[in-house]
């Protein structure tokens, strides 16, 4: 009998892990993940570097060489967390393989603080893929109106890119119809369309908190009945979206150069309600070719599970689309909720950078402060120019095809 993970494979979904730390590489438990069947990918978030680097295990040694070399501090933060991607990478590389490139992704994010410059995002995109150098690798753009040109350009260079915080229908079309346009771009150049994926990430779990609050100010029957209703609506009408996609003749087109179609990807699929199951953005959100990344607790909370329904989507856009026309009945704008959330969401993500810049510059400076470069001494966070490092001895990753930073 198939186990809850293998029934939801069955069904199209690829459950992937939102969290990486080295204590995790190290350790053997992402190994052990993979191993059984459980995950199938990886993604990351400044957020969750912030909080791995900060509680420091595994990176001491990593860090004291960096200091030594003097390297700057925003250099020092892409190398610690190149490491632990590059890693991961290798560890999930025979799942890369066995899926014809779909799975066995890792992702990294670009500097959230530049979103709003489409040129300087790419070119860190092109950079990070550069410096991870592997192909199971995913860039992360956030999905920011002004963000739009850098996945075009990014696709048609042939970066493969998880497009992250996406909150709207209207924002993931717009998304679906940038990684298109790379890939039109890609082929008008001749340049091959294999191997080249793409995910779109759309948030659950924020959606039904900001609305849901919207509601309770509301305190009247109606408001109570469409509580926690949103999110999986929204989720709902933007998988139609995709379906609708796939059956344009433009998508046939492309498809018909070696085009792989961006899959949706449900995000933030933690619940915050205590008042539903810990597994219920995951269960209702099943449908073929979807991706549910999810925190550890739900992935634990959803091994105790024993199936899951094949499909909670395809049939229920009419009951979608009444919970939206009545959610605007009550004057709940969820195009508004939808620009709330993407501004906090960048805010958050640029707040925990900063607090990621801070952690590792204060540890750059206790683990040997000095260093002599040009001819003068200088505090070990200043402008060096070091690019290099040894990786720690614990899971080290291959060496790359460059040959440098691995």
């Amino acid at each position: 009998m198939a186990n809850v993970f293998e029934n939801l494979q069955m069904a199209g979904v690829s459950i992937w892990l939102d969290d990486l730390s080295r204590a995790r590489i190290a350790s053997g438990d992402l190994r052990q993940s993979v191993k059984s069947g459980q995950v199938v990918g990886i993604t990351t978030n400044p957020t969750i570097f912030a909080r791995s680097i900060s509680d420091g295990s595994g990176y001491n040694d990593q860090i004291r060489e960096l200091a030594l070399r003097g390297t700057a501090i925003g250099e020092a933060v892409r190398l610690l967390t190149a490491w632990d991607v590059r890693a991961a990478c290798d560890l999930l590389r025979p799942l890369f393989d066995q899926s014809g490139t779909k799975d066995g992704r890792v992702s990294i994010e670009v500097d959230p603080r530049i979103s709003a410059d489409p040129e300087r995002t790419a070119a860190e995109a092109r950079g990070l893929w550069w410096l991870v150098d592997r192909p199971n690798l995913f860039i992360k753009i956030p999905a920011t109106q002004a963000a739009l040109p850098a996945i075009t350009a990014c696709t048609a260079a042939g970066i493969s890119v998880n497009v992250t915080l996406i909150f709207s229908i209207d924002r993931y079309r717009a998304v679906l119809n940038a990684y298109m346009t790379g890939l039109e771009q890609r082929t008008a150049s001749r340049e091959e369309l294999t191997g080249i994926e793409s995910v779109a990430s759309f948030f659950i779990s924020r959606v039904d908190t900001e609305v849901d609050q919207r509601l309770a100010k509301l305190a009247n029957a109606k408001a109570k009945e469409l509580h926690g209703q949103a999110a999986l609506a929204n989720a709902r009408l933007a998988y139609e979206v995709y379906e609708d996609a796939t059956r344009s003749d433009r998508w046939r087109a492309l498809a018909a150069e070696g085009g792989s179609m961006q899959r949706l990807l449900w995000a933030s699929t933690g619940v915050k309600d205590k008042a539903f199951a810990a597994t219920r953005y995951v269960t209702e959100l099943v449908a073929p070719n979807t991706v549910n990344t999810m925190p550890e607790a739900t992935l634990q909370a959803l091994s105790h599970l024993e199936a899951t329904t094949p499909d909670t989507i395809s049939r229920r856009y009419t009951e979608a689309r009444t919970i939206v026309h009545d959610l605007a009945e009550l004057g709940i704008d969820l195009v508004n909720v939808a620009d709330v959330l993407e501004h906090d969401g960048i805010a958050s993500f640029i707040q925990s950078w900063n607090e990621l810049i801070a952690s590792v510059e204060q540890q750059l400076k206790s683990a040997g402060a000095e260093v002599i470069l040009a001819g003068a001494v200088r505090p070990a966070n200043g402008s060096g120019t070091g690019t290099g490092f040894s990786a720690p001895a614990a899971a080290a990753p291959a060496e790359t095809s460059k040959g440098a930073l691995a």
